[in-house]
Protein backbone atom coordinates (compact mmCIF):
# COMPACT_ATOMS: atom_id res chain seq x y z
CA UNK A 1 0.00 0.00 0.00
CA UNK A 2 1.27 3.45 -0.90
CA UNK A 3 1.33 6.36 1.53
CA UNK A 4 1.62 10.08 0.80
CA UNK A 5 4.68 11.41 2.65
CA UNK A 6 7.40 14.05 2.41
CA UNK A 7 10.79 13.12 1.05
CA UNK A 8 12.49 13.68 4.40
CA UNK A 9 10.00 11.37 6.15
CA UNK A 10 10.37 8.69 3.47
CA UNK A 11 14.12 8.77 4.03
CA UNK A 12 13.58 8.25 7.77
CA UNK A 13 11.34 5.27 7.14
CA UNK A 14 13.88 3.72 4.77
CA UNK A 15 16.64 4.06 7.36
CA UNK A 16 14.46 2.63 10.14
CA UNK A 17 13.43 -0.34 7.99
CA UNK A 18 17.12 -0.98 7.26
CA UNK A 19 17.84 -1.35 10.97
CA UNK A 20 19.00 2.14 11.97
CA UNK A 21 19.93 1.91 15.65
CA UNK A 22 21.45 5.32 16.41
CA UNK A 23 20.70 8.78 15.04
CA UNK A 24 22.62 11.94 15.99
CA UNK A 25 21.68 15.31 14.55
CA UNK A 26 21.24 19.04 14.95
CA UNK A 27 18.48 21.21 13.47
CA UNK A 28 18.83 23.15 10.23
CA UNK A 29 16.32 23.86 7.47
CA UNK A 30 15.36 22.21 5.08
CA UNK A 31 16.15 18.87 6.75
CA UNK A 32 14.41 19.52 10.07
CA UNK A 33 11.70 16.94 9.48
CA UNK A 34 14.36 14.22 9.75
CA UNK A 35 15.44 14.85 13.36
CA UNK A 36 11.91 15.91 14.34
CA UNK A 37 10.41 12.66 13.04
CA UNK A 38 13.18 10.45 14.40
CA UNK A 39 13.06 12.15 17.82
CA UNK A 40 9.71 10.44 18.32
CA UNK A 41 10.01 7.34 16.17
CA UNK A 42 13.38 6.15 17.46
CA UNK A 43 12.25 6.45 21.08
CA UNK A 44 9.08 4.49 20.30
CA UNK A 45 11.28 1.74 18.83
CA UNK A 46 13.62 1.86 21.85
CA UNK A 47 16.51 2.97 19.68
CA UNK A 48 18.97 5.84 20.21
CA UNK A 49 18.16 9.44 19.27
CA UNK A 50 20.38 12.34 20.35
CA UNK A 51 20.04 15.99 19.43
CA UNK A 52 23.68 16.95 19.82
CA UNK A 53 24.98 20.33 20.94
CA UNK A 54 26.39 21.01 17.45
CA UNK A 55 26.94 19.52 14.03
CA UNK A 56 30.52 18.67 14.99
CA UNK A 57 29.33 16.75 18.02
CA UNK A 58 26.68 14.90 16.01
CA UNK A 59 29.18 13.70 13.41
CA UNK A 60 31.62 12.49 16.06
CA UNK A 61 28.81 10.69 17.88
CA UNK A 62 28.08 8.82 14.65
CA UNK A 63 31.76 7.84 14.53
CA UNK A 64 31.54 6.57 18.09
CA UNK A 65 28.43 4.52 17.40
CA UNK A 66 29.80 3.14 14.15
CA UNK A 67 32.90 1.65 15.80
CA UNK A 68 30.58 -0.61 17.82
CA UNK A 69 29.13 -2.06 14.62
CA UNK A 70 25.60 -0.64 14.86
CA UNK A 71 23.88 1.15 12.01
CA UNK A 72 24.29 4.88 12.64
CA UNK A 73 23.22 8.00 10.79
CA UNK A 74 23.37 11.78 10.83
CA UNK A 75 21.73 14.40 8.63
CA UNK A 76 22.10 18.10 8.00
CA UNK A 77 21.97 20.73 5.28
CA UNK A 78 24.87 22.29 3.39
CA UNK A 79 26.65 24.52 6.00
CA UNK A 80 25.96 21.89 8.65
CA UNK A 81 27.56 19.23 6.49
CA UNK A 82 30.59 21.51 6.09
CA UNK A 83 31.04 21.40 9.87
CA UNK A 84 30.96 17.59 9.83
CA UNK A 85 33.80 17.20 7.32
CA UNK A 86 36.59 16.50 9.83
CA UNK A 87 34.65 13.59 11.37
CA UNK A 88 33.68 12.31 7.90
CA UNK A 89 37.37 12.23 6.92
CA UNK A 90 38.12 10.32 10.14
CA UNK A 91 35.34 7.81 9.37
CA UNK A 92 36.69 7.30 5.86
CA UNK A 93 40.18 6.79 7.26
CA UNK A 94 38.91 4.34 9.89
CA UNK A 95 36.77 2.55 7.26
CA UNK A 96 33.57 2.98 9.24
CA UNK A 97 30.17 2.41 7.63
CA UNK A 98 27.59 5.12 8.34
CA UNK A 99 24.89 7.10 6.56
CA UNK A 100 25.27 10.87 6.11
CA UNK A 101 22.37 12.80 4.58
CA UNK A 102 22.77 16.24 3.01
CA UNK A 103 19.49 17.98 2.19
CA UNK A 104 21.16 20.77 0.23
CA UNK A 105 20.24 24.44 0.49
CA UNK A 106 21.45 27.52 -1.35
CA UNK A 107 24.96 28.81 -0.66
CA UNK A 108 27.73 29.75 -0.21
CA UNK A 109 27.72 30.67 3.47
CA UNK A 110 24.37 30.42 5.22
CA UNK A 111 22.70 31.12 1.88
CA UNK A 112 18.98 30.39 1.98
CA UNK A 113 16.66 27.42 2.51
CA UNK A 114 15.81 26.80 -1.15
CA UNK A 115 16.95 23.65 -2.93
CA UNK A 116 20.38 23.64 -4.54
CA UNK A 117 23.03 21.31 -5.95
CA UNK A 118 26.00 23.40 -4.89
CA UNK A 119 27.58 20.67 -2.74
CA UNK A 120 28.50 18.27 -5.54
CA UNK A 121 32.23 19.05 -5.36
CA UNK A 122 32.27 18.75 -1.58
CA UNK A 123 30.50 15.39 -1.69
CA UNK A 124 32.27 13.54 -4.50
CA UNK A 125 35.78 15.02 -4.24
CA UNK A 126 36.16 14.59 -0.46
CA UNK A 127 35.15 17.64 1.55
CA UNK A 128 37.61 17.00 4.36
CA UNK A 129 41.37 16.44 4.29
CA UNK A 130 43.14 13.50 2.67
CA UNK A 131 42.57 11.33 -0.39
CA UNK A 132 39.25 9.69 0.42
CA UNK A 133 35.89 9.02 -1.16
CA UNK A 134 32.33 8.45 -0.02
CA UNK A 135 29.73 6.50 -1.91
CA UNK A 136 27.35 9.30 -2.97
CA UNK A 137 23.76 8.57 -4.01
CA UNK A 138 21.47 11.09 -5.72
CA UNK A 139 17.69 10.49 -5.49
CA UNK A 140 15.27 12.47 -7.65
CA UNK A 141 11.94 11.49 -6.08
CA UNK A 142 10.43 10.61 -2.72
CA UNK A 143 10.36 6.88 -3.53
CA UNK A 144 14.12 6.93 -4.10
CA UNK A 145 14.64 8.78 -0.81
CA UNK A 146 13.12 5.76 0.92
CA UNK A 147 14.88 3.11 -1.14
CA UNK A 148 18.32 4.72 -1.15
CA UNK A 149 18.22 5.25 2.61
CA UNK A 150 17.44 1.56 3.02
CA UNK A 151 20.11 0.38 0.59
CA UNK A 152 22.80 2.75 1.92
CA UNK A 153 23.53 0.68 5.01
CA UNK A 154 24.17 -2.52 3.06
CA UNK A 155 26.51 -0.61 0.74
CA UNK A 156 28.28 1.05 3.66
CA UNK A 157 28.87 -2.28 5.41
CA UNK A 158 29.82 -4.13 2.24
CA UNK A 159 32.74 -1.76 1.64
CA UNK A 160 33.24 -0.33 5.15
CA UNK A 161 32.76 3.20 3.88
CA UNK A 162 30.52 6.15 4.77
CA UNK A 163 27.65 6.63 2.34
CA UNK A 164 26.16 10.04 1.59
CA UNK A 165 22.70 10.69 0.21
CA UNK A 166 22.98 13.99 -1.64
CA UNK A 167 19.48 15.35 -1.98
CA UNK A 168 18.04 18.88 -1.72
CA UNK A 169 15.33 21.02 -0.16
CA UNK A 170 12.92 20.45 -3.02
CA UNK A 171 12.94 16.64 -2.84
CA UNK A 172 13.11 16.73 0.95
CA UNK A 173 10.01 18.90 1.23
CA UNK A 174 7.86 17.57 -1.63
CA UNK A 175 5.13 14.99 -0.97
CA UNK A 176 4.55 11.96 -3.20
CA UNK A 177 3.04 8.49 -2.84
CA UNK A 178 5.64 6.00 -1.59
CA UNK A 179 5.51 2.23 -1.76
CA UNK A 180 7.20 1.02 1.42
CA UNK A 181 8.47 -2.08 -0.33
CA UNK A 182 11.52 -3.03 1.74
CA UNK A 183 11.46 -5.73 4.45
CA UNK A 184 12.18 -4.77 8.06
CA UNK A 185 15.75 -5.60 9.11
CA UNK A 186 15.53 -6.58 12.77
CA UNK A 187 18.32 -8.95 13.79
CA UNK A 188 21.62 -7.71 12.40
CA UNK A 189 24.94 -9.39 13.16
CA UNK A 190 27.71 -7.33 14.72
CA UNK A 191 30.59 -7.28 12.17
CA UNK A 192 33.84 -9.02 13.05
CA UNK A 193 35.81 -5.74 13.01
CA UNK A 194 33.60 -3.92 15.55
CA UNK A 195 34.80 -2.85 18.99
CA UNK A 196 32.47 -4.81 21.26
CA UNK A 197 34.77 -5.71 24.15
CA UNK A 198 37.71 -8.11 23.86
CA UNK A 199 36.81 -10.74 26.44
CA UNK A 200 38.04 -14.14 25.18
CA UNK A 201 39.51 -12.65 22.01
CA UNK A 202 42.52 -10.57 20.93
CA UNK A 203 41.97 -6.78 21.13
CA UNK A 204 41.05 -4.85 17.96
CA UNK A 205 41.96 -1.34 16.91
CA UNK A 206 40.16 1.17 14.70
CA UNK A 207 42.06 4.38 14.06
CA UNK A 208 43.10 6.88 11.41
CA UNK A 209 46.33 7.98 13.12
CA UNK A 210 49.05 5.81 11.56
CA UNK A 211 52.47 7.07 12.62
CA UNK A 212 54.74 4.11 11.90
CA UNK A 213 56.93 4.71 8.86
CA UNK A 214 55.09 3.59 5.69
CA UNK A 215 51.85 2.54 7.40
CA UNK A 216 49.77 5.51 6.24
CA UNK A 217 51.04 5.12 2.67
CA UNK A 218 50.01 1.45 2.69
CA UNK A 219 46.63 2.36 4.16
CA UNK A 220 46.04 4.99 1.47
CA UNK A 221 46.94 2.49 -1.23
CA UNK A 222 44.46 -0.01 0.21
CA UNK A 223 41.74 2.67 0.30
CA UNK A 224 42.35 3.57 -3.35
CA UNK A 225 42.12 -0.10 -4.32
CA UNK A 226 38.78 -0.28 -2.53
CA UNK A 227 37.53 2.81 -4.38
CA UNK A 228 38.52 1.16 -7.67
CA UNK A 229 36.50 -1.92 -6.72
CA UNK A 230 33.50 0.25 -5.87
CA UNK A 231 33.85 2.01 -9.23
CA UNK A 232 33.84 -1.33 -11.03
CA UNK A 233 30.86 -2.79 -9.17
CA UNK A 234 28.51 -0.10 -7.94
CA UNK A 235 27.91 2.40 -10.76
CA UNK A 236 24.19 3.07 -11.22
CA UNK A 237 22.46 5.29 -13.74
CA UNK A 238 19.36 5.47 -15.90
CA UNK A 239 18.70 6.69 -19.42
CA UNK A 240 15.63 8.12 -21.13
CA UNK A 241 15.01 8.47 -24.88
CA UNK A 242 18.68 8.24 -25.88
CA UNK A 243 18.49 5.67 -28.70
CA UNK A 244 17.94 8.21 -31.52
CA UNK A 245 19.05 11.39 -29.73
CA UNK A 246 21.12 14.16 -31.26
CA UNK A 247 21.80 15.71 -27.83
CA UNK A 248 22.29 14.03 -24.42
CA UNK A 249 21.35 15.92 -21.26
CA UNK A 250 23.32 14.86 -18.18
CA UNK A 251 21.67 15.74 -14.87
CA UNK A 252 21.21 14.35 -11.37
CA UNK A 253 18.65 14.72 -8.61
CA UNK A 254 15.88 17.28 -9.03
CA UNK A 255 17.63 18.79 -12.09
CA UNK A 256 17.29 15.41 -13.82
CA UNK A 257 13.59 15.37 -13.05
CA UNK A 258 13.13 18.79 -14.64
CA UNK A 259 15.34 17.71 -17.54
CA UNK A 260 13.19 14.65 -18.19
CA UNK A 261 10.17 16.92 -18.69
CA UNK A 262 12.33 19.12 -20.93
CA UNK A 263 13.21 16.07 -23.06
CA UNK A 264 9.51 15.40 -23.65
CA UNK A 265 8.90 19.08 -24.48
CA UNK A 266 11.88 19.19 -26.84
CA UNK A 267 10.74 16.11 -28.73
CA UNK A 268 7.32 17.71 -29.23
CA UNK A 269 9.25 20.58 -30.83
CA UNK A 270 11.16 18.25 -33.13
CA UNK A 271 14.44 18.19 -31.18
CA UNK A 272 15.77 14.69 -30.55
CA UNK A 273 17.08 14.77 -27.00
CA UNK A 274 17.82 12.06 -24.44
CA UNK A 275 18.63 12.05 -20.73
CA UNK A 276 21.48 10.36 -18.86
CA UNK A 277 20.98 10.43 -15.07
CA UNK A 278 23.68 9.24 -12.64
CA UNK A 279 22.15 7.64 -9.56
CA UNK A 280 25.63 7.27 -8.09
CA UNK A 281 27.77 10.43 -8.13
CA UNK A 282 30.61 8.40 -6.70
CA UNK A 283 31.22 6.05 -8.31
CA UNK A 284 30.58 8.32 -11.29
CA UNK A 285 29.52 6.64 -14.57
CA UNK A 286 32.56 7.94 -16.47
CA UNK A 287 32.97 4.82 -18.60
CA UNK A 288 29.33 4.87 -19.67
CA UNK A 289 29.43 8.56 -20.62
CA UNK A 290 32.71 7.99 -22.47
CA UNK A 291 31.07 5.25 -24.52
CA UNK A 292 28.10 7.50 -25.27
CA UNK A 293 30.46 10.21 -26.52
CA UNK A 294 31.56 7.91 -29.32
CA UNK A 295 27.96 7.87 -30.61
CA UNK A 296 26.66 11.30 -29.62
CA UNK A 297 28.49 14.56 -30.26
CA UNK A 298 26.54 17.02 -28.13
CA UNK A 299 26.07 16.93 -24.34
CA UNK A 300 24.36 19.39 -22.01
CA UNK A 301 24.94 19.26 -18.25
CA UNK A 302 21.99 20.75 -16.33
CA UNK A 303 22.60 21.52 -12.65
CA UNK A 304 21.38 23.76 -9.84
CA UNK A 305 24.82 25.33 -9.42
CA UNK A 306 27.28 27.22 -11.59
CA UNK A 307 29.04 24.18 -13.03
CA UNK A 308 30.25 21.22 -10.97
CA UNK A 309 29.23 17.82 -12.34
CA UNK A 310 29.90 19.24 -15.81
CA UNK A 311 33.63 18.91 -15.06
CA UNK A 312 33.26 15.16 -14.58
CA UNK A 313 31.17 14.92 -17.75
CA UNK A 314 33.92 16.72 -19.69
CA UNK A 315 36.59 14.44 -18.21
CA UNK A 316 34.56 11.40 -19.27
CA UNK A 317 33.95 12.75 -22.77
CA UNK A 318 37.68 13.63 -23.04
CA UNK A 319 37.29 15.91 -26.05
CA UNK A 320 35.32 13.44 -28.16
CA UNK A 321 32.15 15.56 -28.06
CA UNK A 322 30.91 19.08 -27.33
CA UNK A 323 29.80 19.63 -23.71
CA UNK A 324 27.71 22.67 -22.77
CA UNK A 325 26.37 23.75 -19.38
CA UNK A 326 23.14 25.24 -18.05
CA UNK A 327 22.67 26.03 -14.38
CA UNK A 328 21.37 28.27 -11.64
CA UNK A 329 22.47 28.64 -8.04
CA UNK A 330 21.34 30.28 -4.82
CA UNK A 331 17.99 28.50 -4.82
CA UNK A 332 17.17 29.31 -8.45
CA UNK A 333 15.44 26.57 -10.44
CA UNK A 334 16.18 25.79 -14.09
CA UNK A 335 12.92 25.54 -16.04
CA UNK A 336 11.92 23.29 -18.92
CA UNK A 337 11.65 26.31 -21.23
CA UNK A 338 15.15 27.48 -20.34
CA UNK A 339 16.47 24.02 -21.12
CA UNK A 340 14.56 24.04 -24.41
CA UNK A 341 16.06 27.41 -25.37
CA UNK A 342 19.55 26.09 -24.57
CA UNK A 343 18.94 23.01 -26.70
CA UNK A 344 18.01 25.15 -29.67
CA UNK A 345 21.55 26.56 -29.60
CA UNK A 346 22.84 23.15 -30.67
CA UNK A 347 20.79 23.22 -33.90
Amino acid sequence: MKKLVKGNIALCEGAIAAGLKSYFGYPITPQNEIPAYLSKKMIELKRVFVQAESELAAANMVLGAAVTGVRAMTSSSSPGISLKQEAISYMAGMELPALIVNVQRGGPGLGNISGSQGDYFQSVKGGGHGDYKLIVLAPNCVQEMYEMAYDSFDLAEKYRIPVMILTDGIIGQMMEPVDFNRPEREKLLIPNWALDGCKNRPPRSLKSLLMKDGDLEKHNFALQEKYKTISQNEVKYETFEISDADIIICAFGIAARISKSAVCLARKNGIKVGLFRPLTLFPFPSKEISELSQRFKNFLSVELNHGQMVEDVRLAVNGKANVEFLGKAGGGIVTELEILDKLKNFL
